[in-house]
């Protein structure tokens, strides 16, 4: 369903120029949950909204389908992002914000769709004409998810979808996604730098640092803590939490 091959994405030029995903490569097959960690700044997000059409200057091969992700494809491909609070429109009501994918894309039934969203997602009608500050954390989320499914792509890139929300929360986003993914036989990448997330949501993970995969493996490597590089070793200690005599151990890779 995705392959990338040779993803690199440079911004600015000159001296100054970031290179912020230099040679990226992966595939993901159709149904599969696929994951990519890293530390804040290791490229991530990037790559994801290099998919999702957002970002066209890239170099290399990526596609979805047999399309290459140049070409902004909305019926295939959705996005949820980081934040919940940001994503949504502040003067929109749910159902407008519901509603206007279907009337961009001229697509009939707009009343069924989104009372049927809305269900999907675990809220009811009476959530339907409320504004994003008449709704919690959690609630937004699970309003963007909702969204993102409007057009039923086969596709969904989630950008950390938990890590704005409350840890009780995230738990009940994270089964709401792996009940999605079952039910409309969904192709996720998720983008975390929790790797507890990743172990529950994924089937495989790439993991980025500075704009490079240095490895990649299953979930069930992952799970057993036997990691192949030195970094992905640290990226495991590091999420057991903050302890003084691991924090001063920890090294920068380049």
């Amino acid at each position: 369903m995705i392959s990338v091959r040779d993803l690199a994405i440079t911004f600015g030029s000159g001296p100054g120029a970031v290179h912020a995903v230099r040679g990226v490569s992966f595939d993901v097959a159709d149904g599969e949950s696929f994951g990519l960690v890293g530390e804040s700044g290791s490229g991530k997000s990037t790559v994801l909204r290099a998919l999702a059409g957002l970002n066209r200057l890239w170099t290399g091969s990526a596609t979805l389908g047999e399309t290459s992700a140049r070409v902004q494809q909305p019926r295939l491909v959705q996005m949820v992002f980081q934040d919940p609070y940001a994503s949504l429109h502040p003067r929109h009501t749910v159902d407008r914000a519901l509603s206007e994918p279907l009337e961009i894309h001229r697509i009939g039934d707009a009343n069924e769709r989104v009372e049927r969203a809305l269900a999907d997602v675990g809220l009811g009608p009476a959530f339907r004409f409320r504004y994003p500050n008449q709704l919690s954390g959690g609630q937004r989320q699970r309003v963007a998810i909702a969204r993102a499914l409007m057009l039923e792509p086969r596709v969904l890139l989630l950008d950390e979808p938990t890590s704005a929300l409350d840890v009780s929360v995230q738990a009940e986003i994270l089964n709401l996604l792996r009940r999605l993914r079952v039910e409309r036989r969904l192709t996720m990448i998720l983008v975390s730098h929790n790797l507890a997330v990743v172990a529950h949501m994924c089937d495989r993970l790439a993991v980025m640092n500075r704009g490079l995969v240095v490895e990649e493996m299953d979930v069930a490597t992952l799970r057993r803590a036997e990691p192949r590089e030195a970094y992905t070793r640290q990226l495991l200690t590091a999420s057991k939490g903050y302890d003084r005599e691991v924090a001063s151990g920890i090294v920068t890779f380049d």
